[in-house]
This record gives structure tokens, sequence and C-alpha cells, in this order.
């Protein structure tokens, strides 16, 4: 064990100190936050203005039609042509087909508005000619509103009646915490067949290897790699939150301000607006995330995905740190990664499939496999349908897999580590798994 933490002490020390940490430490949060901010800025900036020519010598439109922001419409019964229209201001025009009892919207523009702007304009337009419909019918609107209000519905677990089933927002509750754990698996686990290959092509492991076992310097240097990672994590975590604090507070600022909003002048109907806002029903996509996140054990959660997080990059770390070990250069790992992405490809995907179909026996055994089980077995916690034991076992045969791989991949690593201008294949490390010494 001393030798393992002087490994372990080595390579955290050596990587922290290397100016590309420092830059990257610094950096990333740098990268991170801007990238964030950038998105939010240009997601402010206002599309331009859509003038809405809606040409209606048939008298479909039946009522005025409600302007939006940055949208107005202007209804005029009398025939326009192309090119009368390409020389008026109007941005967008709307003609009706002459069949007025299920008329289609024929929609010309000079340039394409963005889609939330095209929504705006097509539900307005579908607005005025259900009215249409529902005048030449005979029927009242205000009934007809009282009548089409949509079904609500709850589905309810017999055994726990009291509580609303959410489990395809609880799904993807876990799906998030599984992306995220194979980004950064893959990220510093690379990280870790890097390493390996530095001092193989430095010649350092050749001393080390003299004093230590091949399993002791592999456990090492996991470990070690693995606690700059997470140093850098944190510290990207915390200068990104930070960074972005700031950024929204003077992005914002103007924007949200209520001194400014209290100085502004308001139109009749822009007052309307905001009252009709003020009393607007939540939307129950949203409730039902909040909901799902409020029954979630938050302590419980963290804790499993701590857990399998450090679980699947310790597995994958080794298998990656074996690859580093065969080869000389990075170009020659083509061949070796296919095998050790695939599985966590495929647990991406049942991951996915675990959202709308939580009780696939896909699910249910990805779950319990070493190289599936950190995203898939996350999945199925947050959902609130994996049994204890299922979650034990899942954990159990996770370890005693990371323990088998890095007893593996230290027979490869003792005399992949060694090899210098010759290509490993398949078959060579086969052979490496059962030389003696």
């Amino acid at each position: 064990m001393n030798k393992i933490a002087l490994i372990i002490k080595r390579e955290f020390l050596s990587r922290v100190r290397k100016p590309s940490f420092l830059i990257m430490t610094l950096l990333g949060p740098l990268l991170i936050a801007g990238g964030i901010m950038l998105i939010v800025y240009l997601g402010m900036q206002g599309s331009s203005d859509q003038h809405v020519l809606v040409v209606d010598p048939n008298g479909v439109i039946a009522s005025k039609l409600n302007n939006a922001d940055k949208i107005s419409f202007f209804v005029d019964d009398a025939a326009w042509d192309d090119s009368t229209f390409k020389a008026s201001p109007y941005t967008v025009m709307v003609r009706f087909t002459e069949e007025i009892t299920d008329p289609t919207a024929l929609i010309y523009y000079k340039k394409l508005p963005n889609l939330g702007a095209q929504r705006t304009i097509e539900n307005e337009l579908e607005k005025a000619v259900e009215l249409l419909k529902l005048r030449r019918a005979g029927i009242d609107e205000e009934s007809y509103r009282r009548v089409r209000k949509n079904l609500i519905s709850n589905w309810l677990d017999i055994e726990k009646t009291d509580q609303e089933s959410l489990e395809q927002e609880r799904a993807g509750i876990g799906f998030f915490f599984g992306y995220f754990m194979f980004i950064f698996i893959f990220l510093y686990g690379m990280q870790v067949m890097r390493g390996v290959m530095e001092e193989k092509q430095n010649r350092v492991v050749e001393v080390l290897i003299s004093s230590v076992r091949p399993f002791q310097l592999m456990m090492g240097k996991i470990i070690g790699i693995a606690m700059v990672g997470f140093t850098q994590f944190v510290l990207w975590i915390v200068a990104t939150t930070l960074l972005i604090g700031i950024g929204s507070a003077v992005l914002l600022k103007d924007r949200y301000d209520p001194s400014t909003l209290a100085n502004t002048p308001m139109t009749a109907q822009v007052q309307k607006q905001l009252g009709e806002q003020a009393t607007a029903v939540p939307d129950v996509n949203d409730v039902k995330l909040l909901k799902a996140m409020a029954m979630l054990d938050i302590p419980v959660i963290l804790g499993l995905f701590l857990f399998f997080f450090i679980g699947g990059y310790l597995l994958y770390s080794s298998l990656l740190a074996a690859i580093g070990s065969a080869v000389d250069s990075e170009a020659d790992t083509q061949q070796f990664m296919m095998p050790v992405t695939l599985p966590m490809i495929l647990a991406l995907a049942v991951a996915q499939m675990a959202v709308y179909n939580p009780e696939s026996p896909a699910v249910l055994w990805c779950s319990f496999i070493p190289f599936t089980s950190p995203i898939v077995m996350m999945v199925r916690v947050t959902m609130g349908n994996a049994m204890l034991w299922e979650v034990l076992l899942s954990m159990g045969l996770l370890i005693t897999a990371f323990m088998g791989t890095t007893w593996l991949a230290g027979r490869i690593y003792r005399t992949g580590i060694l090899m210098y201008g010759k290509k490993a294949s398949w078959k060579e490390l086969g052979k490496w798994l059962f030389y003696k010494g």
C-alpha cells in the first residue's frame, strides 16, 4: 500500500505542476462560461420584425388577428399579385385557397422567419380559421372553449396511490447523469492512456518497474490521474459557476432591472399581456420535472452517482492503460479502442430506451453488466424501480470487474510497457496474459 500511495502522490504532483494543467484549469472555465454566455447573448438578440399581409378576399379571417412580439398582421380583402408584394414593405404574405369550408394557407416570404415566428403566425391563422368554422356551424365560441379543454391524466402506482407516476421525467434525470458520466469517464480515462504512453516513450517506467509490481504501478497511476481529474473538475465547477453568475448579472441587468421596468411606458395591450402572464398556468412538463426532482432522495442519488462514476472510471481506465502500454503512439490505438468504447455507447442507447420502456429485459441485464451498469443502473435508480438487492449486486459486480480487469491489464502492462518498435496485435496481447515472471 505504501508503494501505491507513493505512485499516487507522484502521479498527482507531477501533473498538477505542469503548465498545461494550470493553463487548462484557468482556460477551461473561461471557455465554458464564455460559450454559455455567448449562447444566452445571441438568444437575447431579437429577430427582425415581421409584417404579415393576409390576403382575404373570401372572408376567411372572421376576426381581428392579434399581433405578437415583432409580428404585425394586416388583413386586406383585395387581390395581391407577387410583384406587388415584392415591392411592398410587407415581409410575409398569406393567401387562402378558394375552398372556404376547409381552407389551406399559402405563406410566401421575402426572407424566411425564424421557427418561433413561423409557429406564431401559423397558430394565429389557425385560431382565426377555427373561429370562422364555429360561426358557420352556429356553435357558440365560449361553450366550445369550455368543452374543448384537454383531459388531465395522472398515472398512479397501485402500491403508492398517493404519488403521481413520473417515471419518464425521473428517467430523463438519470439519463442526464449517465451522459455526464460517459463524457468524463472517457475524458479522464484517455489521460491515463496518454500518461502510460508518455512514460513508455520516456523510458521512465523501466526504473519504476524494477521496484514495484505492475499491478501496483497501474493502480497508483489510475488513482493518481483520477485525483488530478477530479481536482480540475471541481475547480472548473466553482470557477464556471462564479463566471456565469457575474456574466448573467452584467447581461441581464438592464433587461430585468426593476427600476428599468418601472420607468418603461406600457400600452394597454402590453399591460393586459403582462396580467395574463401573471395568472397563466405553468407548463405541465415543467411542473412534472420539478415534481420528479422533489421525489428523488438527493443524498442517495448523489452517493450512487459518485460510486458508479468512480467505478466506471476505474474499470475503463484500467483497459485504456493496458492499451497505452501495448502501443507506441496514439495512432496505433485505433484497433483496440472499438471494443472499449462500444459498451459505453451501447449503455447510452439502452439508457435512452429505459426512458420509454423501463421494463425492457435489455435495461434489466445491462444494469448488471459492469461495462454498461454505471450508466443504465443510474437511470433505474432515479426511476425508483431498482430493488436494493439489484443495486448491491450491480455495485458488487462492478467492483469485481474492476479488480479483474486491473489484474488482466497488469499482465499486459508488465510486458507491453517494455516493448518498443513492435506493433501489438490481439494475438500478442493474448500471449502476454500468460507470460510468467
